[in-house]
């Protein structure tokens, strides 16, 4: 019982660590707290299931094709509707909440779109649910794949910020952006590639979820939600704390649901996120450094 607990308490972590990286990319080095967070993950949802479904191109090769999308998108917006609210701020606190409501409405934009095209019932699709045993505890392998893309993209984003010069001025942009220009970084461009990245990272999300998971275009609100507890748990524009934050989230809600009762998982879920704002608002692993 507590084996089996902990192994699908890691695999649900993973899956909410993978889709908070984007956030925690937006929010750390754009400053735009993105509330159509969500409904990128689940439309990457709806293109891996029509890929695999007229093309039967398998979830993970339409990655190639997906996440692409997800990063031109998130581009496109950041270019059309947030450049002006950063130009509008003078770089203060006001642009996180100018881009709260501008993306209150995108939000039901995208949804609005989404429901018109693949209408309101939930989807899904069979793709590798096979059981497979893993130390004497029997796990979907689509389950398990989503497992291990969430460790390898969350160690490579990692990476990436840490030993490369352009991780390197990311960080730099998300700790100073008063003070970035000064070695010559452009923040502005920096914040742009932030935000397009973190779109490409909540694609990759959506093609993981889809894999074993049914969504619906009213879904994207559960994806934000999920995604924004994970980044206030693990520090904003901490990419390794979102990793952590996401496991412990997810083993935290499976044991409460084995353990204690289904019904309170939620409960765990927000009173963790309550108890981190409220007693340690910087997050449990703190800040981007």
């Amino acid at each position: 019982m507590f084996l089996s607990t902990l192994i699908f308490g890691l695999v649900l972590g993973g899956t909410y660590a993978l889709i908070a990286l984007g956030l925690t990319m937006q929010y750390g080095i754009a400053r735009i707290m993105n509330l159509a967070y969500g409904e990128v993950i689940v439309a990457a949802c709806f293109g891996a299931y029509l890929l695999f479904s007229v093309s039967g191109l398998s979830p993970i090769l339409s990655l190639i094709i997906v996440a692409p999308a997800g990063f031109i998108l998130s581009w496109i917006v950041y270019a059309v509707m947030m450049r002006p609210l950063v130009a509008r701020s003078g770089g203060g606190g006001k642009l996180e909440v100018d881009s709260i409501l501008a993306t209150f409405g995108l939000l039901f934009v995208l949804q609005g779109v989404m429901l018109v095209l693949f209408g309101a019932n939930f989807t899904s699709y069979a793709y590798l649910d096979r059981g497979v045993n893993l130390f004497g505890v029997t796990v979907a392998l689509n389950r398990l794949i989503a497992f291990l893309l969430s460790v390898c993209v969350g160690g490579a984003l990692y990476l990436i910020l840490t030993r490369t010069r352009w991780g390197t001025a990311l960080r730099a942009v998300a700790l100073a952006p008063e003070a970035a220009p000064l070695v010559g970084l452009d923040v502005n461009k920096m914040a742009r590639l932030g935000f397009a990245l973190g779109g490409m990272l909540a694609a990759v999300g959506g093609v993981v979820v889809s894999m074993y998971q049914t969504f619906s275009a009213s879904d994207g609100v559960v994806f934000t939600m999920k995604a924004l507890v994970v980044v206030i748990m693990g520090g904003v524009g901490n990419v390794l704390g979102a990793v952590l934050a996401g496991l412990f989230l997810g083993l935290t809600e499976t044991f409460v649901a084995a353990y204690i009762d289904p019904g309170l998982t939620m409960a765990a879920t927000y009173g963790l996120f309550l108890g981190v704002l409220l007693w340690r608002p910087q997050g449990l692993f703190g800040k981007a450094a």
